[in-house]
């Protein structure tokens, strides 16, 4: 029998594996937000320089009414009172505020003279236009006033003025005239511009849009290159690459993305090299030590069979060599062994076999039939290597007598599940699995033990380190290695986890196939 693993612990995963997630685009990718934040920014910007041209081009029309109007109104009062009597009467003041009127385009024009007051117009209401504010301006005699009011929800131009005597003084005559003038029209221009201007917002949040995604296209093309060559560096693809164009940041991180991928191929060449060579002296090794301890195994086997002859410290002596001999022949068997695997050097020689059979055989040729609970489901058959089985079996059941306690029970079945995870080997949820259990009644392996068992040269107890007295048959560490290897010959793998009732549990599982049927 091969050297088995002294340690426990968790294998290969058995749950099915699930296929590999790529990146999707989002909507909250780096081309939307690129394209939102470009539209985000022209949209107040157009509507700021909106609010600035509309609040500048208001301001200079009333500016321009106002003063034009300011100006009308002064140059006719001052023409027209330059005939006109004081004190006044109604019928003259209405006449003055007539003639003011018809200079000024007919505009309102109010006239006030002490308790008289005269409109240009019977008709219009002007109580609602001229404020109080105005009229005391207007009448403490401080030179032309104006103000704007909205009466009614319509906007107007009220100037004021009072008309003082043309002596060296300029004293107030007493005489105020007000002047209405409708900005409905200015009103509208201005409406007008902002229409006008709102309208351009469209064209120009469109042309903000375009421009993002010519930008992020642009911006974008090079990360995605980057991202593609950096998941083939993660799939393995050493000498991924991507092209540096430009002087910019990106090429600065497309250039450090290359000298990294560059220093990681050249590495991982140097560690495959020292691999590789470690394997072929662990190879070489192995081979060499073969002839002399073939030659220790004859002399240890002889003293051995000579050894009640021999006085008792002599032949204890003599059945320790043998035995140490005997483990040092099947490290180097397992060393041998494990580097055939890792040369790929490994056949598999499969044939249509009866697992129960099998199983049964291995524990026969061992001794272990008495020591040893089976469950078996007869004619369970498949198509595997059957010195290979053989092997499993040997290390899993070894290691639950030898850690273990009893019972150990080995139970043979089949399954229906999805394929256990492995490096090699893929297949459809639903398939069909035999399975060999070997489960002990021992103290179990912890958590840390599980995810480590199948590790090479892992022993779960360092209180069990190989001494010359030690004669137990403590193993190399390699068995269930080499266990786990050979079941993924097969397409399967081997599980540990703890027993209901303690102890811990190994679980081979192997594809049920059977002669004639579609290799996986």
């Amino acid at each position: 029998m091969s050297g088995t693993g002294g340690g426990r612990g968790g294998g290969s995963e058995p749950a099915g594996g699930s296929p590999k997630r790529r990146s999707r685009r989002l909507v909250g990718g780096l081309r939307t937000r690129l394209v939102v934040t470009f539209v985000v920014v022209a949209l107040i910007s157009a509507v700021t320089a909106t609010a600035l041209a509309y609040r500048d081009a208001r301001t200079a029309v009333l500016r321009r009414t106002q003063d034009a109007a300011v100006n009308d109104v002064r140059t006719r009062v001052t023409a027209v009172a330059a005939d006109f009597d004081l004190p006044p009467d109604q019928r003259s003041l209405a006449r003055f505020a007539a003639k003011v009127s018809d200079g000024l385009g007919a505009r309102i024009v109010v006239a006030r003279y002490q308790d008289l007051v005269a409109v240009s117009d019977p008709l219009a209401d002007t109580e609602g236009r001229i404020t109080v504010e105005l009229r005391s301006a207007v009448r403490a005699g401080d030179g032309t006033r104006f103000q704007r009011v909205m009466w009614r929800d319509e906007p107007y131009l009220v100037v004021g003025m009072p008309v003082t005597y043309a002596d060296g003084d300029h004293r107030f005559s007493g005489l105020e005239v007000f002047v209405i003038t409708d900005l409905r029209a200015e009103r509208d221009d201005t409406a007008a511009l902002l229409d006008s201007v709102r309208a351009g917002i469209l064209p120009v949040v469109v042309l903000a849009a375009v421009l993002a995604l010519l930008a992020a296209g642009t911006v974008l093309r090079p990360v995605r290159k980057l991202g593609r060559a950096t998941r083939e560096l993660a799939e393995g693809d050493l000498g991924s690459r991507v092209a540096v164009t430009g002087h910019d940041e990106l090429a600065d991180l497309a250039r450090t993305f290359n000298e990294t991928a560059d220093a990681l191929q050249a590495s991982d060449a140097r560690l495959r090299d020292q691999e590789a060579k470690a394997r072929r002296f662990v190879a070489d090794v192995s081979h060499e030590l073969r002839t002399p301890l073939a030659a220790m195994t004859m002399v240890a086997t002889v003293l051995e069979e000579d050894a009640d002859q021999l006085p008792p410290d002599a032949a204890r002596a003599a059945r320790t060599v043998g035995a140490e001999t005997a483990r040092l022949s099947r490290l180097v068997e397992d060393l041998m062994e494990i580097s055939r695997f890792d040369a790929n050097a490994i056949r598999l020689n499969a044939a249509e076999t009866d697992l129960a059979d099998t199983v049964r055989a291995s524990l026969a040729l061992r001794g272990w039939t008495d020591r040893v609970e089976v469950r078996l489901d007869e004619g369970v058959r498949a198509v595997v290597d059957r010195r290979r089985v053989d092997v499993i079996v040997a290390n899993l059941v070894g290691n639950a007598l030898r850690h273990g306690a009893p019972p150990v029970t080995v139970t043979l079945g089949t399954r229906t599940r999805a394929r256990p995870t492995t490096s090699t080997t893929s297949t459809s949820a639903g398939a069909e699995w035999v399975t060999v259990e070997v489960a002990d009644h021992g103290p179990g392996l912890p958590p840390a033990a599980r995810a480590r068992v199948f590790d090479r040269f892992y022993k779960a107890d360092a209180a069990r380190t190989r001494s010359a007295a030690d004669t137990g048959g403590q193993g190399s560490g390699l068995g269930t290695a080499i266990a786990l290897e050979n079941a993924r010959l097969h397409g399967g793998t081997i599980d540990v986890a703890e027993g209901p009732e303690g102890g811990a549990v190994f679980t081979l599982w192997l594809p049920l196939r059977l002669t004639g049927e579609e290799s996986e």
